[in-house]
């Protein structure tokens, strides 16, 4: 056989792991408790080599979960010990540091035998409903208080089921069927990519993924190191100013490429904060890795060769890079600017190829409902909300409304969200005029507005940014508009920690919108007059870009 046609059936196969362990993450959302999981996608699934190395991921599935679970797997090896990995294991963590970098994240790890042999491992990850403690929010002062941390460990041993790690969840969480059915999906979904890998060994008459994870490796480096050759090469730095929870944060970064790799430095960034919103630099790197390959290599396969020419570094102690015991429940609300912020960087290197910022961190609701006859003894339920705001505007085209970049995850349905427990959301809509103008128009945010059923009241937590510091556009577009948290009686809330919505009350919130790109004055007058009719912008708006062109240049 020739070399082409070696590669050819390489290829083949390649695109075959690709299809198990795509497989294997649809597997979890059909078996998942959570409606994080099962409408959001908010999950990962991979499979690695026996190093640990990410061979292939599953296209469903979060960049914060992937690419830090990515490097989560040989912590697993590690920890476990080589000597003490069988047949019918499955390992378990949702440490913040070794995982995906809060407590709400379990990771799965399952060795994967062939013949008798360990060929590999996969790997799942799956955002659960409760881990206890505080709940899902900022206010805790320390990671102690954020819920069970479970370190690493087994949960099955040669096929047998760790009771006591069971009992031990179940007596320290709030919804504890619907935690304790995720582990088991989480299992299960890694067992169908054991499976459907051991028939793809069987078929091609393979008796490891040694060769074809060489294959993988080898190229996929080659390729992402070929479009590094062909950039700028030099160093570029920008910065976020954020809301934070008591104080302004200040993410920075320093962008250097160079024909071998792609450093950011985060040093500048403010240091860590006394409540839940720092970021473990797992998962800081996570994003970081995302928004240069969104640029240099978008359609490079993600695994460990072609991740691995990305190196991030930061401060010790900053908020990017927080040290254990600090709070990190929310993570996601900085770690999700991290993209806006290396994409800040690359823009001064490669201009007209970078999108506005946008409301990037989710507008993620965690309420706890309950009667308000027994508020603290009454049966209510904890319901999880994922909401998004508008993209920046892109070089050719506009925004994207309520689009949850980075993270990829969807909108969760509001019949899926109502079945879950004793809510009403009233109005769930886009906010009209909330896009930055520009020669391409930011993506628009949302308007909601929920209720707790008659009965009922309850309390959330608020973890949302963009309130004080709204999206900045680029090239001449202008800011989208910055979001709001309130009662539909006038009564302003806070952005981030918990808050009480009473019986009769609705909570409504502003979810904020994307940059313009471009000076408004050159948007056609068809796309003005489109907005216009459509109810994405104002009269005002409107006669705003009509000014704009107006006083613009004349031909």
């Amino acid at each position: 056989m020739n070399q082409s046609m070696i590669d050819i059936h390489m290829q083949v196969m390649w695109n075959r792991l690709i299809s198990v362990v795509e497989e294997q993450a649809q597997t979890l959302i059909r078996t998942a408790f959570s409606t994080s999981v099962r409408e959001a996608g908010d999950l990962s699934a991979g499979v690695f080599d026996l190093k640990g190395q990410m061979l292939a991921q599953a296209v469903t599935g979060t960049p914060g979960h992937v690419n830090a679970m990515a490097e989560s797997v040989a912590h697993f090896i590690n920890d476990i010990g080589p000597d003490n990995i069988f047949e019918g294991d499955v390992y378990i963590t949702n440490d913040p540091w070794k995982g995906t970098g809060h407590l709400h994240d379990i990771t799965i790890v399952t060795p994967s035998f062939h013949r008798g042999k360990l060929v590999g491992y996969f790997a799942s990850t799956a955002h659960v409903v409760d881990v206890g403690g505080r709940g899902f929010g900022p206010d805790a002062r320390e990671v102690y208080e954020e819920g069970l941390f479970i370190p690493i460990m087994k949960f099955f041993e040669r096929g047998q089921v760790n009771r006591t790690l069971v009992e031990i969840v179940k007596n320290n969480v709030r919804e504890n069927d619907k935690v304790v059915g995720d582990l088991y999906a989480l299992a299960a979904c890694n067992e169908t990519g054991h499976r459907r890998l051991v028939d793809m060994l069987t078929e091609f008459n393979l008796d490891d993924l040694g060769m074809i994870g060489s294959f993988i490796l080898k190229h996929s480096r080659e390729a992402t190191l070929e479009r590094l050759r062909n950039l700028p090469h030099g160093s570029w730095s920008y910065s976020l100013d954020l809301d934070g929870y008591d104080e302004p944060v200040k993410l920075a970064a320093k962008l250097t490429i160079g024909a071998d790799g792609v450093v950011v430095d985060f040093d500048g960034t403010s240091g860590m904060s006394k409540f839940g919103i720092n970021v473990p630099l797992v998962y800081a790197k996570a994003y970081a890795c995302y928004g240069i390959k969104c640029v240099v290599a978008p359609e490079i396969p993600n695994n460990a060769a072609s991740l691995a020419p990305f190196d991030v570094v930061a401060p010790e102690g900053c908020i990017l890079n927080a040290k254990r015991p600090a709070p990190v429940a929310v993570r996601h609300v900085l770690g999700h600017f991290v993209p806006d912020l290396v994409l800040g960087a690359l823009h001064q290197a490669l201009p007209g190829q970078v999108p506005a910022e946008g409301a990037s961190a989710l507008w993620n609701l965690h309420m706890s409902v309950r009667p308000v006859a027994d508020q603290i003894g009454g049966k209510g339920a904890e319901i999880l909300m994922f909401n998004s705001g508008g993209t920046g505007a892109r070089p050719a085209l506009d925004g994207l409304n309520a689009t949850a970049f980075p993270s990829g995850v969807h909108t969760m349905p509001i019949e899926a969200t109502e079945n879950v427990g004793p809510i009403i959301v009233w109005r769930k809509e886009l906010r009209e005029g909330s896009g930055g103008a520009g020669a391409q128009r930011g993506g628009l945010g949302q308007t909601i507005e929920i209720a707790a059923a008659e009965g009922y009241s309850f309390r959330f937590s608020a973890m949302f940014d963009r309130l004080g510091h709204p999206a900045r556009g680029r090239d001449g577009g202008g800011a989208g508009a910055a979001g709001s948290v309130s009662l539909d009686d006038g009564t302003t809330l806070r952005g981030k920690g918990l808050q009480f919505v009473p019986e009769g009350r609705k909570l409504v919130l502003q979810l904020p919108g994307g940059g313009g790109y471009g000076n408004p004055a050159e948007r056609p007058a068809a796309a003005v007059d489109h907005d216009l009719a459509q109810g994405y912008i104002t009269a005002e708006q409107a006669a705003d870009y009509g000014a704009a062109k107006n006083s613009g240049p004349k031909a």
